[in-house]
């Protein structure tokens, strides 16, 4: 496919309520407002053609942007790939999802998230986060830095409620991985999440809810699923 032939697709899947609701989200134009859901209906078409993913993420318009996150082959992203895409992602569903996705999957993951956390570009540092937080999700704890992860939950402890919005929600996020994925610090993310409390994040005019890290990874532990990898987080 040409990228003129997917943002028509694109274009004829898009639909007014859902602009509507991307807008109060944080999306801007331009875009066509198209469910996830029904995006993921093009991915086979698309499939993993690496130029086509780094065209469609080029033209600024959200939808492709998004689209190129979930048909891109990480592994064939260069680190100066992933930095151009980074500073691109404009509002939270490229920057925490599609960005921190493809780069967790990448070669470069923990020295990019290294990096991106202490960006001073608000969307650059949630991306750092949530890319850290996914690169536990698919990673075996024996491979982990124990000891950084340690060290970076101590900061969250420290500093988490003085943060930037974002911020504060994907550090939350990452209490909860650590919690979630972790087995060897299952405990210490637990003790961090309950002194941490609840977290508050504008959320702007959604009705979307930041999570409790201490019930999160309760109900996790609940399920028998801790320490459960997942083998994509490309979604």
């Amino acid at each position: 496919m040409t990228v003129d032939e997917v943002m028509q697709k694109l274009e004829e899947m898009g639909t007014e309520q859902t602009k509507k609701t991307f807008l109060r989200h944080g999306a801007k134009e331009p875009f066509f407002g198209v469910r996830v859901g029904d995006m993921k209906k093009l991915v086979k078409e698309v499939k993993r053609d690496q130029e086509l993913a780094r065209a469609l993420y080029e033209t600024g318009n959200s939808d492709a942007m998004y689209l190129a996150g979930l048909t891109v082959d990480p592994k064939r992203m260069s680190k100066e790939d992933l930095q151009a895409w980074v500073h691109k992602a404009y509002w939270y569903m490229l920057a925490e999802y599609t960005v921190s996705n493809v780069t967790a999957e990448s070669a470069y993951a923990l020295e990019l998230a290294r990096e991106w956390i202490h960006s001073e570009e608000e969307m650059i540092a949630a991306c750092g986060w949530n890319t850290y937080s996914n690169y536990l999700s698919i990673t075996p704890d024996e491979k982990l830095d124990l000891d950084e992860i340690k060290d970076l939950l101590q900061l969250i402890q420290n500093s988490i409620h003085s943060e930037r919005n974002r911020v504060r929600y994907t550090m939350n996020q990452f209490v909860i991985a650590v919690g979630a994925y972790v087995s060897a610090l299952h405990h210490e993310a637990v003790d961090v999440a309950a002194r941490i409390g609840a977290v508050r994040v504008d959320m702007g005019q959604t009705a979307c809810k930041v999570p409790l890290a201490t019930e999160y990874i309760k109900k996790i532990e609940e399920r028998g699923k801790i320490g459960h990898k997942k083998k994509t987080c490309i979604c």
